[in-house]
């Protein structure tokens, strides 16, 4: 059998013209053993024109092709080559293909993934179709605009529940039905079975359902009425804005183990990642990322459900949109009205740093050939800054012309597929504006403007302010003009004046008198890297905690990071201000933002071995001091954020194994499983742990985040043995699933063990490189991300890098990821350097 073959745009656009497909039937049997199943195909479809016969093709990836048969006439299932089985002398009219195969469980997530709860022995099985997985579970016309209904039927073992895209109800014969689909794309079919744990309700007449593995119920049980009363109220809220109603019979939301994304929006059984259901103690903040992505997700059923993109090119439009709206819905309809805070500090960052690496690419691309490419395109750019793209152009356009248009859309192309240049004709008939040219400036480049404020002193003692633009794109901002609160010993500014422009139009803004800080982007409604006059830089250092709103903050300690990255300001000078203005803050978003931008990367990353043990000083003071700062109880989640990162950066062992033989931390908070883990996986990394106590812990703590928790710290001994036994679980072995894959990866690189470690940073290309070509993209992305070497940051590594790019021949998933762990790598050098 030959190699699999992407899809070309190409090859999807003549498909798209000759064919129509109208139906699938699908049958699922489930209960054909633990490594495939059986899957049954009926495909009805018509092939356009009047007279000349045509050839295409259909796609599988089966385990073994029984059989097909094409209008009731067999065909040879040898004639399959790789993922393709050719059509050949089509005449113009209705025809029907019927596939027969066996199908093979996934255990990278992809497909139809299959697990086993080690907490009670339980199997649970589910589906991730998205690009080009559909055809792991059955044969389809896989791309998204040939759109049909489906009809699907799932034989399960006795005592499971089947859950699909429609209301499903178990048939007298044993097997589950679902209902109908309108039509939708093969990529967003789902099916998820297991005996799951549920909770059900209705709302306006719609059923709504949150599933989970029954080892986690009492953990879904003690939330179920957070997470419905937020999905209740943002499905209200949908509706307020948009005209169309929901388009599909139910909502289900299932929690499902060792997903690779955050969640995916299947119509109407949305899946997320079961880390969700949280079994140890979370932040407010992290609660509301839960909010969030279901507002994300939810969003979806409108925009990429409803309406589809026709080619991967335009993912953008899925996935800017509902990230957009998930953030923008949720500050509205819930108790999180701080949403733009956290995605300032945590998203936006994702995109500012995507957006510099070589591996940009715009908003909305235009050379997306095939499927391979498009899958790379799933970053920050596509979420972060192309959500930042909306927020702006919603802050140009107006909200209510912004809804006018995706409702002029909405209505055009229900149940259908639409481009970049249909989305924006439908905002451009809502305003009087010129949306065709703001698009191009913004979707159609790359990079990140560079905006600095300038301030001219007038012979009158008056100043006027004037903003310097490096890049191409408009931008409509806020300009906060602070002054220092005279009455104040504290450092406290207060808002003078709150100037909007527009750029580059604007050419000189008056201000009056001298302020002690002019912040470029107050509000933070443009995509754009922010500096300082000196005179505001100044006041930055000594008041930055002092500023009055936390979305100024968020926006200063952004420019700061980018700062520190772009080799402008010292990497010690961002923990002295963590370490100066941390202690008054009140964000929670921001400590947390800060804290880890300041663990990963500048502690990790950008100090030199020599400087890192005074870095980690730093850090862990500054954490004692927020743990002693919320000794009254009254802010836990700050407490425990703190407690985390001073686990974290722990450089001597005694103080938090005292915490793991006292089962808490004094004054709080007892150790749950996700800090007793925590502190296992540092006093490994220290060389304070055995593997006794390591396998201890795993029988107090048997579920599969003890697993994972427990390769972790084996993976971080510093012994060679450990290493060892490391390396080969995750390169040779091929049995990691792909959650049990990243948990090792994420124990085995350690800076304080560089020395052990040295004879891996060689090892890994070409090891990393034959284990994407073996497993496929979700495993080279996690060996991309999460086991290259990350803390070798030296020319040596930068030139052995750069040699497998050019000889290695890595799949793209894994070039894309190296080629930006190496723009990292020499990114943290340069700082260094500096």
């Amino acid at each position: 059998m030959s190699l699999m073959s992407v899809l070309t745009r190409d090859e999807a656009q003549a498909r798209a013209r000759l064919l129509d497909v109208h139906r699938y039937e699908i049958a699922l049997d489930l209960t054909r053993g633990d490594e495939t199943f059986d899957s049954r195909t009926v495909i009805h479809f018509t092939v356009r024109g009047k007279k000349k016969a045509a050839d295409t093709f259909v796609e599988l990836k089966p385990a073994e092709l029984r059989s097909v048969t094409l209008d009731g006439e067999p065909l040879d299932p040898g004639t399959l080559d790789g993922n393709r089985l050719t059509l050949k002398g089509l005449a113009p009219g209705t025809h029907e293909l019927r596939v027969d195969t066996a199908m093979r469980y996934s255990r990278t997530g992809e497909g139809m993934h299959r697990f086993t709860d080690p907490t009670d022995g339980e199997t649970y099985v589910y589906t991730q179709l998205f690009m080009d997985d559909v055809q792991r579970v059955f044969a389809a016309f896989d791309q998204p605009d040939l759109k049909a209904v489906f009809d699907l039927t799932v034989t399960a073992p006795e005592g499971w529940t089947v859950l699909a895209n429609g209301i499903t109800g178990r048939q007298d014969d044993g097997t589950w039905r679902a209902a109908t689909t309108p039509p939708i794309s093969t990529y967003l079919v789902a099916v998820a079975a297991g005996p799951w744990h549920s909770v059900r309700t209705e709302h306006r007449g719609l059923p709504f359902g949150i599933h989970c593995r029954r080892s986690l119920a009492p953990h879904l049980d003690t939330d179920a009425d957070e997470i419905l009363d937020i999905t209740r109220a943002l499905y209200d809220r949908y509706h307020a804005k948009f005209e169309e109603p929901y388009p599909f019979d139910s909502y289900d939301q299932a929690f499902v183990p060792e997903f690779n994304a955050g969640a995916m929006e299947n119509p109407g059984l949305v899946t997320f990642r079961d880390e969700f259901v949280y079994r140890s103690a979370v932040t407010d903040t992290e609660r509301q990322t839960r909010a969030m992505v279901i507002a994300h997700e939810m969003a979806h059923m409108w925009f990429g459900d409803l309406v589809t993109l026709k080619w991967w090119d335009d993912i953008w439009l899925n996935e800017s949109f509902a990230e957009y709206m998930g953030y923008q819905t949720l500050t509205e309809a819930s108790r999180f009205t701080d949403t733009w805070v956290d995605f300032g500090v945590a998203r936006k960052a994702w995109g500012y740093d995507a957006d510099q690496r070589p591996s940009t690419h715009p908003v909305a691309p235009e050379n997306v050939d095939d499927t391979a490419a498009a899958l790379l395109n799933f970053d920050g750019i596509s979420y972060a800054k192309g959500a930042s793209a909306l927020r702006q152009l919603v802050a140009w356009l107006g909200e209510k012309d912004f809804l006018a248009g995706i409702n002029a859309h909405f209505t055009r192309h229900r149940f259908g597929n639409a481009t970049l240049a249909d989305f924006i004709d439908n905002l451009a008939g809502a305003t009087e504006r010129d949306v065709h040219a703001w698009a191009d400036a913004w979707l159609r480049t790359t990079g990140v403007d560079t905006l600095t404020p300038k301030v001219t002193r007038a012979a009158d003692g008056t100043h006027t302010l004037t903003v310097d633009r490096t890049g191409s794109r408009p931008h409509h901002i806020a300009v906060g003009v602070y002054d220092r609160d005279p009455g104040d010993d504290h450092g406290h500014l207060t808002l003078r004046d709150r100037v909007e422009l527009d750029l580059p139009q604007t050419i000189e803004q008056p201000i009056g008198k001298r302020p002690a800080l002019l912040l470029l982007n107050d509000g933070d409604l443009t995509y754009a890297k922010i500096r300082f006059d000196p005179e505001s830089a100044a006041a930055v250092t000594t008041h930055l905690s002092g500023l009055p709103d936390p979305l100024p903050r968020a926006v200063v300690w952004n420019a700061l990071r980018d700062a520190v990255r772009d080799a402008e300001l010292p990497a010690t000078a961002y923990l002295d201000a963590a370490r100066t203005h941390l202690p008054h803050e009140s964000d929670l978003a921001i400590v947390q933002g800060v804290l880890t931008f300041a663990t990963t990367q500048v502690a990790d990353r950008y100090l030199t071995p020599e400087q890192r043990p005074a870095g980690l000083a730093t850090l862990g003071s500054l954490c004692r001091d927020l743990i002693r700062r919320t000794e009254d109880g009254d802010n836990p989640g700050l407490r425990l954020t703190a407690v985390r990162h001073f686990i974290d950066v722990a450089a001597h062992p005694e103080t938090i194994a005292a915490w793991l033989a006292d089962g808490t931390v004094p004054g709080g908070p007892e150790l749950d499983p996700e800090l007793r883990w925590r502190v296992l996986g540092r006093l490994a990394v220290l060389g304070a742990l055995d593997t006794a106590t390591i396998d201890g812990e795993l029988e107090r703590d048997p579920s599969a985040s003890g697993r994972e928790g427990a390769a972790r710290c084996r993976a971080a001994l510093p012994e060679p043995e450990a290493k060892q036994a490391a390396w080969e679980a995750m390169f040779t072995t091929d049995d990691l699933s792909n959650y049990l894959f990243t948990a090792t990866a994420q124990g085995f690189w350690q800076p304080e063990q560089a020395d052990l470690l040295t004879e891996y940073v060689e090892r890994y290309w070409a090891d990393a490189v034959s284990l994407a070509a073996r497993r496929g993209p979700a495993i080279a992305e996690a060996a991309g991300r999460w086991a290259f070497p990350v803390y070798a940051v030296a020319p040596e590594t930068l030139e052995l890098g750069e040699r497998c790019l050019q000889d290695g021949e890595p799949i793209p998933a894994l070039r894309r990821k190296l080629v930006d762990q190496l723009d990292d790598l020499a990114r943290a050098q340069r700082v260094r350097d500096a």
